[in-house]
């Protein structure tokens, strides 16, 4: 399909999706058009042979489509930026301890447990995953997807503190998710001769410190041009063109183009232009960016949806994605109950928070994304189809009771 026939579909389908939620579903925004698309999806996979052109349509578009590229390389760095812009910085400062614990030794504690706890079980069940293969499957299921949680906490009614700390860590804690995904990725390969831990180190501070560096200047750039107009469309201009720059020039240098959208966000959402005029601007700068973030994420979750039509439906498809529910989970809460010990004084009432920590802790469209890049190997599928399983999981049946679990915990004793 031409690229502008796939734009139309997507923004047809996105918008067909968005009506039909709010008009008869009534879920949340995010939440609901991946519902519908899913629904839409399921129908048209089940009823190919009643309405061939119908499946032939999503499955040309869907195939049209490459999904890990398409969220990687181009919208993440618009839905981060956006969500960054919109942060709260000083309320990041003051919870900076446990979110750098949470987005570091969280992550590569989670990374571990479920490797192991997937090994063991798929061994039991007679399903072949080599063990490097069930950390690799770790190492991109563990990070907390930023797009995911963000598009669920505007509407939930945590408190301010967790809200910061669960949002933090969602934006922070990619740079080690992709450090053991790359590491484990060249270990798994068996083409890469005798990696290095030496290697990976060198990986990760390009990513890191480039990311970093990339989005600072990005930022003081954009900044500086900013100061110098009051026309409103020009300053718009000027961020959409950062952005895209971050985009481009990120995967050039092999640098973290989440961490550079994330920082050039943080900058330009916590710095003033100068006189009152330009003050208005920058709110209204503020709103378009919402608006962007906000019909990026329909089209994202509506994305993730028509998904479903190309998942590989392989024998062990749905026990594999059960299995990986539940030792996700658990992965999960040993990773932040272990942190939380030394975290007293951020986490008041521990066990609370702990359980809020952890059903808030959402995965979404990157961890599948990610799971699409791995080279062929025998596991690939399994990984894509446990990866998409847990993202359904997550975002619908945790998305849905977040606050019903945070109205149990601060009703608790």
């Amino acid at each position: 399909m031409e690229t502008f026939s796939i734009l139309a579909a997507l923004v047809t389908l996105s918008a067909i999706a968005s009506f039909l939620n709010n008009r008869f579903i009534k879920l949340p925004g995010t939440i609901g058009v991946m519902v519908v698309s899913i629904v839409l999806s399921g129908i048209i996979l089940f009823t190919g042979k009643i309405f061939p052109a119908a499946y032939l349509f999503i499955k040309a578009l869907t195939g049209s489509i490459d999904f890990s590229h398409t969220l990687l390389d181009i919208m993440l760095a618009f839905l981060l930026f956006a969500s960054a812009l919109h942060f709260d910085y000083p309320a990041l400062k003051k919870q900076v301890r446990p979110v750098m614990i949470l987005s570091t030794v969280g992550v590569v504690g989670s990374t571990i447990v479920f490797g192991w706890l997937l090994h063991y079980a798929t061994t039991l069940l007679h399903i072949d995953i080599p063990l490097i293969y069930c950390f690799l499957f770790g190492a991109l299921i563990s990070p907390t997807d930023p797009v995911a949680v963000l598009s669920i906490l505007k509407k939930s009614k945590i408190p301010p503190a967790l809200e910061t700390i669960i949002g933090g860590e969602s934006l922070l804690n990619d740079a080690v998710g992709l450090l053991l995904f790359v590491i484990l990725k060249e270990i798994a390969d068996e083409s890469v001769a005798n990696p290095t831990l030496l290697e990976g180190f060198r990986i990760f501070a390009q990513e890191v410190f480039g990311g970093l560096a990339l989005g600072g200047i990005s930022a003081f750039t954009a900044y500086k041009t900013m100061k110098k107009v009051d026309d409103f469309q020009t300053i718009v201009l000027v961020s959409l063109s950062m952005v895209m720059i971050i985009s481009v020039a990120g995967g050039i240098l092999h640098v973290s183009i989440p961490l550079a959208a994330v920082t050039a966000g943080l900058i330009l959402g916590n710095t003033t232009l100068g006189d009152p005029r330009q003050q208005d601007l920058h709110e209204y700068l503020e709103r378009i960016w919402k608006l962007i973030d906000e019909l990026l994420n329909t089209i994202l979750f509506v994305l993730i949806g028509l998904q479903i039509v190309v998942m590989p439906f392989i024998r062990n498809y749905w026990l594999l994605g059960c299995v990986a529910i539940v030792a996700v989970l658990i992965a999960r809460a040993v990773s932040i109950a272990l942190p939380a010990i030394f975290l007293r004084r951020a986490l008041s009432a521990t066990y609370k928070s702990v359980t809020i920590l952890v059903w808030a802790g959402l995965r979404g469209g990157i961890s599948v994304a990610l799971a699409l890049s791995l080279p062929p190997s025998p596991y690939r599928e399994l990984i894509i189809s446990g990866s998409y399983c847990i993202l359904l999981f997550s975002v619908i049946v945790q998305g849905l009771t977040l606050n019903r679990v945070v109205s149990a915990m601060m009703k608790a004793k």
